[in-house]
């Protein structure tokens, strides 16, 4: 599977922005899809995920009531909704998939990604 993410860019903290993660090959509901991220001079760590059925969802602590991971079946095409952004939400935004994974929140569980897109967060 090809996955392209989209829809990072500027916005002032308390803002909304909506990622895009879409792809091409293989249906999405066939793998465990991921959202990671990395800021400079960090280690890029996990945002939000989803199982292969869409039944579960799971996000890390400091995410969860703003962020939400959701997928549109017919569009290929997995969603970070992010709400309330905050100044240390400014990272490079990855997308990840595979079809089989133990722990949904370590990035080497996950052998596809997307190419990253950048959200930067101003006060």
């Amino acid at each position: 599977v090809q996955l392209q993410a989209s829809g990072g860019g500027f916005m002032q903290a308390g803002g909304s922005l909506r990622l895009s993660c879409a792809a091409s090959g293989p249906p999405l509901f066939t793998y465990v899809m991921g959202w990671f991220r990395q800021a400079p001079g960090k280690e890029r760590e996990f945002v939000a995920a989803m199982s292969r059925n869409g039944g579960s969802t799971y996000y890390a602590d400091s995410m969860k009531g703003r962020f939400t991971i959701s997928r549109d079946n017919a569009k290929n095409t997995v969603y970070l909704q992010m709400n309330s952004l905050k100044i240390g939400d400014t990272a490079v935004y990855y997308c990840a998939a595979d079809r089989i994974v133990a722990l949904f929140n370590i990035p080497t569980e996950y052998d596809y990604w997307g190419q990253g897109t950048l959200v930067t967060v101003s006060s």
